[in-house]
């Protein structure tokens, strides 16, 4: 699930990531293009409710690809995307379009 919220002058946007308990794992990290992809990079904040979270600032008129990595093995697209788009290993990568 994403939330957004533009900054006044809307160059830039906060946007906080949301991965819900039913995903079923132990850890979650925000892999993507604003990390290089990089697995260690954005961990997330686990949740009283057993749900992940992450709010990181962005440059908004973008549009970035993005996925969880869980319990550092298991990849898994937001459910609630804005979209998503096909990557070179045979599945998508979720979109966030700011």
């Amino acid at each position: 699930m994403l939330k957004k919220s533009y900054s006044k002058t809307g160059q830039s946007c906060r946007v906080t990531f949301k991965l819900p308990a039913e995903a079923g794992a132990e850890t979650a990290q925000l892999c993507g293009e604003f990390t290089d992809w990089q697995e260690k990079a954005k961990p997330m904040k686990l949740l009283k409710n057993g749900d992940f979270s992450l709010t990181l600032s962005l440059p908004a008129s973008q549009s970035y690809r993005f996925r969880y990595l869980l319990d550092g093995e298991r990849w898994e697209n937001d459910w609630q995307a804005d979209g998503y788009i096909a990557n070179g290993y045979g599945s998508e990568d979720s979109l966030v379009i700011l």
